[in-house]
């Protein structure tokens, strides 16, 4: 998901001067809170509250046990061995407790090593360069070239991010077999580095999910991961398409949710973006953002259920929580792939589409606060809510504190403006957005897989320490916003990311580097 550019929904205009832009900002989606989303949040909360409670219950068991000595448990045989009812309703009631204990137990989820891919020097895609190949083309009319100059000046994204070859070759060659070839050199090349730092070998992954949105292939390309790497003829597979940048996030939810049913299995998740047949080629401008936006990129994820990967694992998933807008028209359809009046394909984002990301985010986050929120900053909120919604009073709900909550943030990187709104929205800091901006900035919008991009920077800068949550949230079309929260299961050393092919760690010296704001310079 991309923030639009300032007339990103006008036609062409005309060389003649353009009025001034106006930045399109995020509303203040926290000063008007939904209840139903509150309660819904609680509902979250309640549904694993079985677990929840049996958990100490089973604790408290197991500890008193602990003391008891061979004489207390001879004394209470003399005291039961007579009252038969008793012996009974102590049984039934032990075996009870372990039963739904032990079946109400969620499996958990490690995620046990991840890889973001960097491609090569050859790739690599200044502004210079992509002005020089879209003047090539001979496609574009001179204003919007302009346009897209200008909206590459205010995007956030540096001189040092990759495009397919396909694209920068002059002229471009946008085909299938371009197409399958790029796709190829990203998953593998990031699976290929993520079996190397596991160990694990194909044969051992009994999970397989493959999110690409604008790309589905048939053979698909989950397909294509299974006939490279010879993974075994059960593997539970999916390849998830069309569900834009949020889909990463998705693809992690589904993984979960068949490791809860799959004992003793290895997850793989794959989440990237193709380009080469994505590329549009016509004059509207409302089409153009995403030229000047999406690069490439990918990751892959290896997710695990064994109790014995604990040790080795990075990170427990504690919370996802889903968002899905798309009963609204306006909702469904602010990101649309499309064609132009010239019949050409493109990805148009619409007007409305800051105004839809602010509802969904408020939806999402007002989901997400009752499950990990403390307790203070959750008393307060209710406190003023239900002095607004019961006793009519004239104050604004208090906004909780995130920061409380989680130590690292990782929002998708789908443009500046949306950044930069959703740092104030949320009284963020500029080290919490640093690893978002860096990865805007370095690799671009990398769509479902900059969420990973952030986290190895956050890991490259030896930010993660033990029992540090990390929070990820991304955009996608449909409309929906997704959050996952994970725990670290031990400090992640930056010496040792070095040597594991993190993508940052050959030049992480140079971040963080001066971005200027949205207000300084227009909208993009």
């Amino acid at each position: 998901m991309d923030a639009p550019a300032p007339n990103a929904a006008n036609p062409p205009a005309p060389a003649a001067a353009e009025p001034a832009a106006q930045p399109r900002r995020l509303p203040d989606f926290l000063q008007s809170v939904r209840l139903k989303y509150v309660k819904l949040g609680y509902h979250h909360l309640i549904s694993h509250g079985m677990y929840l409670l049996l958990s100490p219950l089973m604790a408290l068991v197991a500890v008193q046990l602990s003391t008891v000595s061979p004489g207390d448990l001879a004394d209470l045989w003399e005291q039961l061995r007579f009252n038969l009812v008793s012996v009974l309703v102590c049984s039934t009631l032990l075996v009870f407790l372990s039963t739904v204990y032990f079946l109400t137990r969620p499996r958990p989820v490690y995620l046990v090593d991840f890889a973001c891919y960097k491609p090569g020097p050859e790739r690599r895609c200044t502004r210079q360069t992509f002005m020089r190949c879209s003047e090539a083309t001979g496609s574009f009319t001179d204003a919007n070239l302009d346009f897209q100059r200008k909206i590459l000046e205010r995007s956030g994204l540096g001189e040092d991010t990759y495009l397919p070859p396909a694209v920068l070759r002059v002229p471009p060659n946008p085909c299938m077999d371009e197409a399958r070839r790029e796709a190829s050199t990203v998953m593998f090349g990031a699976i290929d580095q993520l079996l190397e730092k596991t160990g694990v070998r194909p044969k051992d992954i009994g999970i397989l999910v493959v999110n690409c949105s604008l790309f589905n292939p048939t053979p698909s390309l989950s397909a294509m991961v299974v006939n490279h790497y010879g993974l075994r003829g059960n593997v539970v597979s999916y390849n998830l398409g069309g569900m834009g940048c949020s889909a990463g996030l998705l693809s992690v939810d589904l993984a979960k949710d068949l490791l809860q049913v799959h004992p003793s299995s290895y997850a793989l998740v794959v989440s990237m973006e193709n380009i080469t047949l994505n590329w549009y080629f016509g004059n509207d401008r409302s089409m153009l953002v995403s030229n000047c936006l999406f690069r490439m990129g990918g990751a892959a994820i290896l997710l695990s259920n064994r109790r014995s990967d604990r040790r080795r694992s990075k990170y427990e998933l504690v919370h996802t929580v889903r968002t899905h807008k798309g009963a609204d028209d306006k909702c469904f359809g602010c990101v649309t792939q499309q064609e132009d009046g010239d019949g050409k394909v493109g990805v148009s984002l619409s007007k409305d589409l800051m105004a839809v990301a602010g509802d969904a985010l408020k939806t999402n986050i007002t989901t997400l606060g009752p499950l990990v929120l403390p307790l203070s900053e959750q008393l307060l909120f209710m406190a003023t809510l239900v002095a607004k919604k019961a006793f009519k009073a004239k104050i604004k709900p208090y906004i909780p504190d995130f920061k409380l909550a989680f130590e690292h943030v990782c929002i998708h990187a789908g443009g500046r403006a949306v950044l930069d709104e959703l740092e104030r929205n949320l009284g963020l800091t500029e080290w919490h957005m640093e690893p978002s901006r860096m990865t805007l900035h370095r690799f671009g919008n990398t769509s479902s897989s900059s969420l990973w991009y952030e986290l190895a920077y956050s890991e490259a800068k030896g930010r993660i320490g033990r029992r540090d949550r990390v929070w990820q949230i991304a955009f996608g079309s449909g409309f929906k916003c997704n959050s996952a929260v994970w725990r670290a299961l031990r400090a992640v050393a930056p010496e040792a990311e070095a040597e594991r092919g993190n993508p940052w760690a050959a030049e992480i010296h140079r971040f963080p580097v001066d971005v200027p704001r949205v207000s300084k310079v227009g909208s993009a």
